[in-house]
């Protein structure tokens, strides 16, 4: 068989997958919307009230669910190229720790300015500060292991310094600190959704590199020899990745494993070449993320559990048969 007709049957599994991915995604969308407490039919006469907690409340925790499912997952295939490393994820190498942090630092020594969009520049500039450093490392050839286990130390370090900050909060801040740093949707409003929107042109951005990330896993020099700029490619990357994760972080607080367990899956799947693999992650990043939320939603009678709590569930254990198949 020619390589024009593999590659041809590829492009045409990949755009059936796009579809079915697209249709899921809308299905598990109107599904949320409808369940709850309360069942919504999502089209049809609604009451005021019907129509206050669709608009107002279920909307923006689906639109957002779905933009920051879609973010973790294509920012967690963009670190794996970048740092060379199949188990990195935000979460598992501390970028989303950075991010928390820098949220963190800001609302204890500048609460006035504690806003939305201050709390996203101060995520974005601490997922930027702990990327840099794993790059950094990484272009040293550290083997996995070892950028791992610097992943594990800036988790380490972020987590100590927001334990330091439950010890000196009060009782209700150390009560929303904690609910935020567990991962959740439960806040989400209509203003959220305005800047969390920022996430869609660094997720096009990034499918749209798809080609050139394909010719950075050949290594630096066969992609040099093939008119990539390596050096501008990795900061671009870095720029994008500390975006999709600090707004995330600063929208939903911290929520693990979307970036592991999405890419490892569609590359089983789909093999790995990158300019397939980045838009069905966004896609498949924002249906297990609202399907999480939804879930957390209906266990329990009398609450719900943070979607960072379901997430880890999922991919904690999928994250150590992977360390283990790779040692």
């Amino acid at each position: 068989m020619r390589v024009s007709e593999l590659t041809a049957r590829q492009q045409a599994r990949w755009r059936r997958a796009l579809l079915a991915f697209s249709g899921v995604l809308l299905v598990v969308g109107v599904v949320a919307l409808s369940v709850g407490e309360i069942w919504i039919a999502p089209f049809g006469n609604h009451s005021v009230l019907e129509s206050q907690l669709l608009v107002q409340l279920r909307l923006p925790r689906v639109m957002a669910a779905i933009l920051i499912g879609a973010s973790l997952a294509i920012a967690g295939a963009s670190l794996q190229v970048l740092l060379g490393n199949p188990l990195a994820e935000p979460g598992v190498l501390g970028i989303s720790g950075g991010a928390s942090v820098a949220v963190v630092l800001l609302l204890f020594f500048a609460p006035a300015w504690a806003s939305g969009g201050m709390m996203a520049v101060a995520a974005m500039l601490g997922a930027s500060l702990f990327t840099l450093i794993l790059v950094l490392l990484a272009r040293r050839a550290l083997a996995t292991s070892r950028i791992l286990l610097v992943g594990v130390a800036l988790s380490i370090l972020a987590g100590a310094v927001v334990t330091l900050a439950f010890y000196f909060s009060s009782d209700f801040n150390l009560r929303q600190l904690m609910y935020w740093l567990m991962g959740s949707l439960s806040g989400m409003r209509l203003s959220h959704i305005t800047w969390l929107a920022l996430t869609a042109p660094c997720i096009a951005i990034l499918c749209h590199f798809g080609q050139q990330l394909d010719q950075l896993m050949l290594g630096d020099v066969q992609a040099q020899q093939l008119g990539l700029d390596t050096h501008r490619l990795r900061w671009q990357l870095i720029v994008l990745i500390s975006i999709l994760v600090g707004l995330s972080v600063a929208a939903a607080g911290v929520i693990g494993f979307i970036g592991l367990v999405v890419p490892h899956y569609l590359r089983l799947w789909f093999g790995s070449r990158n300019r397939y693999l980045l838009p069905l992650s966004a896609l498949a990043g924002a249906i297990l993320l609202v399907s999480a939320d939804t879930l957390g939603r209906l266990l329990l009678d009398a609450a719900e559990l943070p979607v960072g709590v379901v997430t880890s569930v999922i991919g904690a254990p999928l994250f150590i048969w992977m360390l283990v198949k790779a040692v």
